[in-house]
């Protein structure tokens, strides 16, 4: 395993040796009441912390036959709303943050997406079927949850080890799964098993998934052809949706008396997993992922340590969907369909190979110190090492002679060290004080082109990149306060202050090129446009203020939640459009057309309210009938500019009439979304017409076996998704504007049409 830079464990551990030190000293002054403290396996009071929704595992059961998409599994939890992408890669956003402003965690490793598209997140490589628990802070998250983000959090989890009870046999079980959608013929199937002893379980999950484009409700363009000969795609199919992958995750797991131990091993195998709102497709991406935990209850308190390490392999061009062949050899940049053309050279290019190599080596500990029966003190450290190399091979046309290198030994080195006071003064008070410490240090190597001499200011932008210094050093400061009153058995009420600060990823910082191709490649906010980063950028800063007003019948038969936020970003990163003739702004920005901008700093804010409620309606002969709700609303504005922020979901809501009798679980939805009309005028965002959608679902028990099937959209719906970017999925992708025939701006990417589902899942 790579190791990590001696000079920043030594950093963390002077850090951290204050709270440790108080951790440590507190031992000797435990009564024995505390040797007493019940074992402890898999922590789980963190639920109770202020802010914490842990996602509830039936609702997980119950999806995993509607999506293959993990994030998708969030969209019933206030505040959540998701950012289109991949099939299985959507982008969650709370509050109007999303991708990188959130703290993203599966099985307590912080992934990073290797990609100039951010199309491999850390969601996407755990399956719904292999998901054991979710749990979001959506908003003021406590630091211990937190760091380098200035949004809330989202911990996913596999299932968690099971050990045989004393004196009772070894457990053998396992489950196999599979599942069909109709719209795109999505099928799959998951396996999982497990052995388990009294100290040792050995665990395997596996599942597989593939589906075709999607289908809209009706035809949403006017033309049909691909780029590529004799390949044309219908008037309603959403070009460039189809997907297709693999993950499987090994553990060992070893209990003795208090203590646990785990060893996991991730491998995901994706040939391809095509866009509909990027100019490229992933065609392969292999991740390898060994993760490495202890879990102990000691004399003094919990302690838990976790070392893990990742290397993902990514490589882009374009996919079925796009046309492959450019240059005057394939018929010039004016013909619909790009004819083969041969040996590569400057006048023949054989699509556009895009390679990358991300390496994340992570360590962290963190421990509990009970000091009363009111009062414990938490602290750790967390250290992450980063190194991506992205590289584009020569193809011909104008990517020729040479390889560009749009990031060349890339850095992103993060140490943190974090403490948290909780304290419950009293049977209504609780209270939870943070603050966390973190040192992002990033760099880059030199910058060269295809061609310095060729077209796009090559040899200009890497000069100027190469002379300055890409180092930079960012110490980020964060502080929670979070408190908890309970006012009687039927009302509590939440409510904190936070600041966050977080750094730039390495695309907002890194990719030097103003060359319109070159920039169009660095996106991953799905907007059609190109993207050049800033090496002055500075840190995001974040002041969040929030409260969650919660009223509920005393054994939460019915509940009310709502919850008002309002945050303050300043050295916000947005984007202005740029000029890459005079390397300045635009001084007369381009209206209703893809552009090329550079990141920027500005200010920001953000400020809505989210409502959740439920309710018994009825018990008769039938079953139990209930009511579930959800309203949200956040609003985003640049106040640097006036603009509206990017992707910031309008005004959506989610009405369920819930049905249960024996082992029937069933719901009728109706989902309504406002018209999007506030919007990000720089980055030409495109409106959006509002509508509602009605999906049925049910589902069967028996002992062994479940059964899950519904119908999304039922009515057949055409409608557009108001964060899922614009619809560049099929044709001449690489160029801007594109063919004239083509639309060149104002198409967003439609939602699914009707699709009818059906799982079943077996328990032996």
């Amino acid at each position: 395993m790579t190791e990590l830079r001696a000079s920043h464990l030594h950093r963390a551990m002077a850090l951290a040796m204050p709270a440790l030190s108080l951790l440590c000293s507190q031992a000797l002054a435990q009564d024995a009441a505390v040797s007493t403290l019940p074992t402890v396996t898999v922590r789980a009071d963190q639920d109770a912390l202020p802010g914490a929704t842990p996602v509830d595992p039936a609702s997980l059961q119950a999806q995993r036959a509607a999506t293959s998409d993990t994030a998708r599994l969030l969209q019933d939890i206030p505040g959540v709303s998701l950012n289109g992408a991949g099939g299985v890669s959507s982008l969650p956003s709370m509050h109007g943050l999303a991708d990188d402003r959130l703290r993203i965690q599966v099985d307590g490793m912080d992934l990073i997406a290797s990609c100039p598209n951010h199309m491999n997140p850390a969601l996407s490589y755990i399956d719904p079927t292999q998901l054991g628990s979710l749990k979001v802070y959506a908003g003021i998250s406590p630091v211990s949850a937190g760091g380098d983000s200035i949004g809330g959090s989202i911990l996913a989890e596999t299932r968690a080890p099971e050990f045989a009870q004393p004196g009772e046999a070894t457990i053998r079980r396992g489950e196999v799964g599979a599942f069909y959608r109709s719209n795109n013929s999505a099928r799959g199937l998951n396996l999982s098993a497990t052995l388990a002893t009294e100290q040792l379980n050995v665990n395997y999950s596996g599942a597989t998934s593939q589906a075709d484009n999607t289908s809209a409700g009706g035809d949403f363009k006017t033309y049909d052809f691909t780029g590529r000969p004799g390949h044309t795609l219908a008037r309603d199919e959403v070009g460039s949706t189809a997907y297709e992958t693999r993950n499987h995750t090994l553990g060992l797991a070893f209990k003795q008396d208090n203590h646990l131990f785990e060893a996991k091993l991730g491998v995901q195998d994706m040939p391809y997993q095509l866009y509909p709102n990027q100019r490229m497709d992933l065609l392969d991406n292999d991740q390898k992922s060994i993760n490495l935990s202890y879990t102990g209850q000691l004399d003094w308190g919990t302690l838990e340590a976790r070392v893990y390490h990742e290397t993902v392999d990514h490589f882009m061009d374009f996919g079925a969907d796009k046309r492959y062949w450019y240059g005057l050899g394939s018929g010039g940049p004016m013909v619909v369909n790009g004819a083969p053309c041969s040996p590569i050279s400057a006048s023949c290019a054989a699509g556009m190979p895009m390679f990358t190599e991300g390496k994340t080596t992570g360590f962290s500990v963190k421990g509990e110190l009970p000091l009363s029966e009111q009062d414990r003190l938490r602290a750790g450290i967390d250290l992450q090492r980063y190194r991506i190399n992205d590289w584009w091979t020569p193809s011909g046309g104008g990517m020729y002679p040479g390889t560009f290198w749009n990031i060349r030994d890339g850095e992103r080195d993060r140490t943190g060290l974090w403490s948290e006071w909780e304290s419950r003064p009293s049977a209504q008070w609780m209270t939870l004080v943070g603050a966390r410490v973190e040192r992002v240090a990033m760099n880059a190597g030199s910058a060269v082109g295809y061609n310095p001499a060729g077209m796009g200011f090559q040899a200009r932008d890497a000069n100027a990149f190469n002379a300055r210094d890409h180092r930079s050093t960012d110490t980020n400061v964060d502080g929670t306060a979070l408190a908890r009153y309970t006012a009687s058995e039927q009302v509590d009420i939440e409510f904190g202050f936070a600041h966050k600060e977080r750094s730039p990823n390495v695309y907002e910082r890194f990719p030097w090129s103003t060359w319109q191709m070159a920039a169009l490649m660095n996106n991953f906010v799905g907007d059609g446009n190109g993207y050049v980063g800033n090496l002055d950028l500075k840190p995001e800063k974040a002041n969040t203020l929030s409260a969650t007003f919660d009223w509920h019948a005393t054994d939460k038969t019915w509940g009310f939640q709502a919850t008002p936020y309002y945050t303050r970003v300043s050295d916000y990163i947005d984007a202005v459009q740029w000029d890459a003739t005079t390397n300045q702004a635009v001084a007369t920005p381009v209206r209703n057309k893809f552009s090329v901008l550079r990141y920027t700093n500005q200010t920001a804010r953000l400020v809505g309210v989210d409502l959740a409620g439920h309710a018994p309606l009825a018990t008769n002969t039938l079953g139990d009938w209930g009511l579930k709700g959800l309203l949200n609303v956040t609003h985003g504005k640049n106040l640097d500019t006036g603009d509206g922020l990017y992707n910031v979901m309008p005004l959506n809501g989610k009405l369920v009439l819930t049905h249960k009798t024996g082992g029937w679980d069933n719901s009728l939805e109706l989902v309504a979304v406002k018209a999007k009309t506030t919007v990000s005028s720089v980055r030409n965002e495109i409106r959006t017409p509002g509508y509602g959608l009605v999906h049925l679902r049910g589902s069967y028990s028996w002992k062994t076996v479940r059964l899950d099937f519904g119908i999304e959209n039922l009515f057949d719906r055409l409608y557009f998704l108001p964060t899922g970017g614009a619809y560049v999925g099929q044709g001449t992708t690489m160029s801007n504007p594109m063919l004239p025939n083509y639309p060149q701006w104002g198409t967003a990417v439609p939602g699914m049409g009707r699709t009818l589902y059906a799982g079943v899942n077996l328990k032996f």
